[in-house]
């Protein structure tokens, strides 16, 4: 597949919904680092199976692979890099998720969620997604859709009272 038409596909997607994928990794890991290691590793085992998902609904199997692979590492207590005794060379000041527009208490309280309550909660309210489809992505029952959200509007309404009665 190496230069050829599906190369091209691959990357046309990547460049047009990439940003869109990298903050579902971002709402889910609430780390920008791991949000870029998380969809790198997802894009990277998508791509041998890109001919085949690629006329199939792709975001949604990005996606999917995003929950599942975020849910694997959180499993294994994967909690980042290991760290070195040397510094880099230089650090960086860039942060590419100053401009995202959640306040700042709504993405506190969303990342002190349970991992299956948030995963529910960016795919619901964030991605939009039906009950039915939310329960397709995390290869669950419909109604533990509905009881998750259910327990993590009620954590979410506790924690954040005063922006509830402003909505």
């Amino acid at each position: 597949m190496r230069g050829g038409q599906g190369s091209e596909d691959f990357e046309a997607f990547v460049n047009a919904r990439g940003p869109r994928l990298l903050r579902v990794a971002w709402l889910l890991t609430s780390d920008a680092h791991l949000a870029e290691d998380l969809l790198q590793t997802v894009l990277a085992r998508v791509w041998p199976k890109w001919p085949r998902i690629a006329d199939d609904h792709p975001e949604a199997y990005i996606r999917k692979a995003l929950v599942h692979t975020h849910a694997s590492w959180w499993r294994r207590r994967w909690r980042g890099e290991v760290p070195h005794g040397e510094l880099p060379d230089h650090a960086t000041s860039f942060d590419p998720y100053e401009g995202v527009e959640l306040e700042q208490s709504l993405a506190v309280a969303v990342r002190a969620l349970p991992v299956r309550q948030r995963a529910v909660v960016v795919l619901r309210y964030f991605e939009d997604l039906s009950v039915e489809e939310t329960a397709a992505v995390l290869g669950c029952a419909p109604g533990t859709v509905k009881s998750q959200a259910s327990k993590a509007l009620r954590t979410l309404r506790a924690v954040l009272p005063e922006q509830v009665e402003r909505a």
